[in-house]
């Protein structure tokens, strides 16, 4: 009986001591800090990367949410647009947390004051979706990855529908970092159209008429094609400027995509063309197919612009820690991480070497000739434009 004894208490000891033995050797779990507008202005983008973020982790590692044995969790920050608090949140997640990477933020302004915090902490911040030329510019350091397009490849694909002869063309943008890298960046890439004017505007601009009569007085005597090209995110409804009668003087609005219920309003513009990061319909792939149906089956709808990105973003972290076996050391990661092509609802994405950006797609639209006022998205295809027929510049210093 005292041997049976000594024998159960052995096996208990076994059992206890190798619950934390295999915690040790798997290495714990994965904390990645989630960075975004969970409120603020930009809230309707922070949540739909948050949704996406969450479904692409769960599609990457097959539902188990770890990789490697290692558990992957999500703590959720929100910076509420304010640059002062993303970077107070950020160096607290990386010193108190102890966050081993981190994702975000939803705002351009927001992310440049973060790129200084990463370099601090010599921790990963995979940017997205914040836009800015500069954050793979020259604010960048060798920390910083980004799934998000920038503005040079939003403003290169939207060059394809209005850089052509006799087209005259005035901006319109907010006044801050998205929008005026954006329309820098559009210039750039504009090689036989005529820019005349650019009209930047608060981004929490609700009247429009100033900046539309401005718009309108530089545009309206010039002769051919004349386009005002809009790059805006957030509040605001810049399209209000149609309302001051447009076509009288014979000028068009054309932009880029947007989330879909901004999107919407583009059925009010037939014909009109642009570029969109994402959209949908126009993917045609396994992991936008998942998504597609299994957003549709859980929130009734279907994903959005930044649901793809923040999709986006656990597949190329999940992808990273695949190629480390789990192990979340910074320079490991980025080693894995530089020149990595993996998978995303847009199909294959790259990490370009020099300044981490992420090579990807994007999507040449036309707004249905025949579309009708409603809420109903009415999109077509012209052109998917594939990452070798933009020259995206390297902006940070590195280029070859």
């Amino acid at each position: 009986m005292q041997r049976r004894t000594l024998v159960a208490l052995a096996a208990l000891a076994a059992t206890t001591l190798s619950a934390p033995i295999a915690l040790a050797q798997s290495g714990g779990e994965i904390k990645v800090a989630h960075v975004y507008s969970r409120t603020g202005p930009l809230e309707a983008y922070g949540k739909q990367t948050q949704a996406g973020l969450m479904m692409g982790l769960e599609y990457a590692t097959q539902g188990s949410m770890a990789v490697n044995g290692r558990k992957i969790t999500v703590i959720e920050k929100d910076d509420q647009g304010k640059p002062d608090l993303g970077k107070s949140l950020l160096a607290t997640a990386y010193s108190d947390d102890k966050a081993d990477i981190a994702v975000g933020p939803s705002s351009s302004g927001v992310a440049l004051a973060l790129l200084p915090v990463a370099e601090e902490y010599k921790k990963i911040l995979l940017v997205e979706p914040a836009v800015a030329d500069a954050i793979t510019g020259e604010k960048w350091n060798k920390y910083i990855f980004r799934t998000g397009r920038n503005s040079s490849q939003d403003a290169i694909s939207n060059a394809v529908a209005l850089d052509k002869p006799g087209v005259t063309i005035a901006t319109l943008a907010q006044d801050y970092a998205f929008g005026r890298d954006g329309v820098k960046a559009f210039k750039e890439a504009i090689k036989t159209a005529r820019i005349v004017h650019e009209e930047y505007l608060p981004a929490t601009t609700t009247d429009f008429t100033a900046g539309a009569q401005r718009l309108i007085e530089k545009l309206k005597d010039q002769p051919g094609r004349k386009v005002i090209w809009i790059v805006w995110a957030g509040a605001g409804n810049p399209f209000k400027i149609a309302d001051m009668d447009l076509k009288r003087y014979g000028i068009e609005i054309a932009t880029g995509g947007n989330i879909l219920p901004a999107m919407a309003a583009y059925n009010n513009f037939p014909g009109m063309e642009g570029a969109s990061y994402y959209y949908y319909k126009f993917p045609k792939n396994e992991a936008n197919d998942w998504l597609v149906k299994e957003h549709q089956k859980r929130f009734n709808s279907p994903p959005d612009f930044f649901t793809a990105g923040g999709f986006s973003a656990a597949m190329a972290l999940v992808g990273a820690l695949k190629k480390t076996n789990g192990d979340a050391a910074t320079n490991k990661l980025i080693a894995a991480m530089e020149g990595m092509t993996f998978d995303t609802p847009k199909g294959p994405m790259t990490f370009r070497k020099e300044d981490h950006q992420a090579m990807q797609s994007m999507y040449h639209f036309k707004v249905d000739p025949n579309a009708k006022p409603g809420p109903e998205v009415q999109l077509q295809l012209v052109k998917e434009i594939k990452p070798s027929e933009m020259n995206i510049p390297i902006r940070n210093g590195n280029a070859k």
